[in-house]
């Protein structure tokens, strides 16, 4: 059977509007807190006001006999709740199990009341009082108790202590991120209705499979009797990647008081509810031929964790593998502390470790006096340093070179504070980018009826990327369909099971499963269409068979007019539809190792007087491998960058250091970079399509970030002559 015609095939690699921006622009998008039902209850948390010690007494009466109120659920009155084996999905332990306090901003009640106003109301009235201890919160505090290679990524190779007294010149030099918070616009919400022992919930999740598994354990019930929906979610940028305790306190409030119940976080809670990235401090010493060839990399990242969970990521991944280097050691510590649970943020772990490792390259380069784009060149991975073998595809110095000329490069001066517009330093810089990513298993159906519309369905979730969109492209392009003729649907944990949305996996997983079963729909009508003897192409071979505008026809003939289409061969043969189920996995066959790699360059203007920084120009050049979309694959980018620009110039999580409360949890004090702070952005796609999955693609929504922010500092200290280490980089700092 032969892929569909070029007409079809062009739907995927166009620019096409996105399929539900209609329904977003004209409100009937349904987001997890626009669900409702006649009888529906709302919920309140009330937290802890210290991070560590017990709740000695928890006062509800007042809150009880509050106008509304339905209940309010303790740890003193909460059924026994189970959790789930830690990994990927898995939240924290279950809320109100005992009377311990582990972090500040702990749930440690929820008021359930007819309204939402009588339910804030009450939970205002819920006393607490606390045998305090003093909390764990310096990732010095000897206390605290270190988790070596968390991760389980730790990476060496060589002897790094040799490599580094056996160099010619040296490098060393710390640097460190803060507490940033994944702040999605939507406030992530929870509706929960239970029928007998069967759950229905509505959840701002990443990953609908995922929530059901973690409610199904904490319940003690099958997963066939918990049912997520999340047809759209309000972004996310990895919160969602788990299920967090709020989730679970809805069900159960809804268990509780038998009607359904919604809770929706406050903006202050999302800052302690449903994680955060976590700070870094970073050592980082480099060593080198006076050429610039590095002969020894030693990089070491410490990070705080919670008291009680398994969250970790690996600071160092592409530490091992950005650059050829004999002798190599990254490593990953923990220190647990009395904090909330962090998790993923867009770009994890390799966000923060390449701006260290980067902003590192960028002093290498300057004490070489060798140009940051030769010396990257000059260390350049031809194949993974790490294994040896070779890249599934890599296009990283295409990067460099595309990305060079489209900025300009070669008018930088090398001398910092050199250049300038009228009284503003501008400074030029670049960094280079890597994100490792790993295609999970997954699964579609795609069906076909007598309306002559395909549905194809999976368990995933769209956070904003773009998944409704490119998946009916790819559907579309299997089938030979229009785009109005097919419909794609996700968001359903009873649909087909799909990988969570994130780790730049799900484009590779989902659309070469959305792939395999549009092409295996087509083989069922081609089937049918061949063996009947009234069809036009009874006798064809079913590999001579091909489509165009929902025809099959032979693909020897000139057109597809002797062609019948597909709801012809429905009606002939009495069916009022046919399905067809479609499988992907990442290949074991390729001898080869997948990246997603990119190039970014940052021009900055900085006020000398007033140490303002702004960023005003940035290249982005990427190697994603084949791009479904390039209109929603650029606004990846873009927004990506734009999150790098907060990163690096804007964002930061303040908190007490006594009683670790969170200072800055609201839009007004946490500041996100706006309009005014985002220049024009050019994006750039390198490179081929990557055979490590059947469509080609890799992902780009995590190396997004990764990258700007070194590329904006190293321009700052290009701009200025002032190296600032720590993140963000602030007028204060700067001067």
């Amino acid at each position: 059977m032969t892929t569909a015609a070029t007409e079809a095939a062009r739907l995927v690699g166009a620019g096409v509007d996105r399929v539900d921006g209609p329904s977003k622009v004209t409100g009937t998008a349904r987001y997890p807190a626009d669900f409702g039902f006649a009888d529906l209850a709302h919920a309140v948390l009330v937290q802890s006001t210290v991070a560590a010690g017990r709740v000695r007494r928890i006062g509800t009466a007042a809150a009880e006999a509050a106008p509304g109120v339905l209940t309010v659920i303790t740890h003193q009155n909460a059924p026994r709740l189970a959790r789930a084996p830690g990994g990927l999905g898995i939240g924290p332990p279950p809320p109100l199990q005992d009377d311990r306090v582990v972090h500040y901003g702990q749930h440690i009640a929820v008021v359930v009341a007819q309204t939402l106003e009588q339910a804030a109301a009450a939970a205002r009235l819920v006393e607490a009082d606390y045998e305090a201890a003093e909390p764990l919160h310096d990732l010095d505090d000897p206390r605290a108790e270190r988790v070596d290679n968390a991760s389980g990524r730790d990476v060496s190779r060589g002897d790094v202590a040799a490599g580094l007294a056996a160099a010619e010149v040296h490098m060393a030099a710390s640097y460190a991120t803060p507490v940033q918070t994944n702040n999605p616009l939507g406030l992530f919400a929870t509706i929960a209705h239970w029928d007998g022992d069967l759950l229905t919930v509505h959840d701002s999740t990443q990953g609908p499979a995922f929530a059901r598994a973690a409610l199904a354990v904490a319940f003690g019930l099958p997963e066939t009797a918990v049912r997520v929906l999340a047809p759209f979610v309000g972004g996310a940028f990895g919160a969602g990647l788990r299920t967090w305790p709020h989730v679970i306190l809805a069900a159960l409030a809804a268990r509780v008081v038998g009607r359904p119940v919604k809770l929706v976080l406050s903006r202050a809670q999302m800052f302690t509810s449903v994680g955060y990235r976590p700070p870094t401090v970073q050592h980082v010493k480099l060593g080198a031929r006076r050429t610039g060839e590095l002969v020894a990399i030693d990089h070491e990242g410490i990070e705080p964790t919670a008291l009680e969970d398994d969250f970790a990521e690996s600071l160092t991944r592409a530490t091992a593998v950005l650059y050829h280097c004999p002798n190599v050691s990254g490593r990953t510590r923990q220190v647990r502390l009395n904090v909330a649970c962090p998790t993923w943020m867009r770009g994890p772990g390799e966000a923060p470790g390449v701006f260290a490792l980067e902003c590192a390259l960028d002093e290498l380069a300057c004490e070489l006096g060798q140009d940051p784009v030769e010396l990257r060149l000059r260390n350049y991975a031809e194949v993974h340093p790490q294994t040896g073998r070779p890249w599934s595809s890599k296009a990283l110095r295409a990067c460099y070179e595309q990305g060079a000329e489209r900025f300009g490069w070669t008018r930088r001066a090398p001398e910092p504070r050199s250049m300038r517009n009228g009284r503003l330093l501008v400074g030029y810089g670049m960094a280079s980018a890597y994100y490792g990513y790993v295609q999970a298993p997954c699964q579609a159906r795609a069906s076909l009826g007598l309306d002559g519309v395909a549905v194809v369905r999976s368990a995933a979730t769209d956070i904003g990327p773009g998944t409704y969109t490119i998946m009916t492209q790819v559907a579309a392009d299997a089938l030979g369909l229009p785009l109005e003729r097919v419909r794609f649907e996700l968001g359903d944990s009873t649909m087909p099971p799909a990988p969570l949305q994130g780790g730049s996996g799900l484009t590779a997983a989902l659309g070469s499963a959305v792939h395999a079963a549009c092409r295996q729909l087509l083989r069922a009508f081609a089937e049918l269409a061949v063996s009947g003897p009234a069809s036009p192409l009874h006798g064809c071979d079913v590999q001579d068979v091909t489509v165009l505008n929902g025809r099959i026809g032979a693909a020897r003939a000139a057109d597809l007019a002797s062609g019948e289409t597909y709801t012809a061969i429905l009606a002939r043969h009495g069916l009022a539809e046919l399905s067809a189920d479609g499988a992907s996995a990442r290949r074991t066959d390729l001898d080869a190792e997948p990246g997603i790699f990119a190039a970014k360059f940052a021009e900055v203007q900085v006020d000398p007087d007033l140490g303002l920084v702004r960023v005003t120009r940035f290249v982005a050049a990427v190697d994603g491998g084949r791009i479904l979309n390039p209109k929603t694959a650029a606004s990846q980018i873009i927004g990506g960058t734009v999150g790098g620009i907060g990163m690096t110039l804007l964002e930061q999580t303040m908190s007490d250091p006594g009683t670790g409360r969170i200072a800055n949890a609201t839009f007004g004090d946490y500041l996100v970079a706006v309009n005014a702070d985002v220049p024009d952005i050019d994006v750039v796609f390198v490179g081929e399509p990557d055979p490590i999955n059947p469509i080609g693609v890799k992902g780009i929504g995590e190396v997004a970030i990764v990258g700007v922010a070194p590329a904006i500092a190293n321009a700052v200290f290009h701009a200025t002559g002032r190296r600032i280490r720590s993140l963000p980089i602030t007028a204060e700092r700067l001067l």
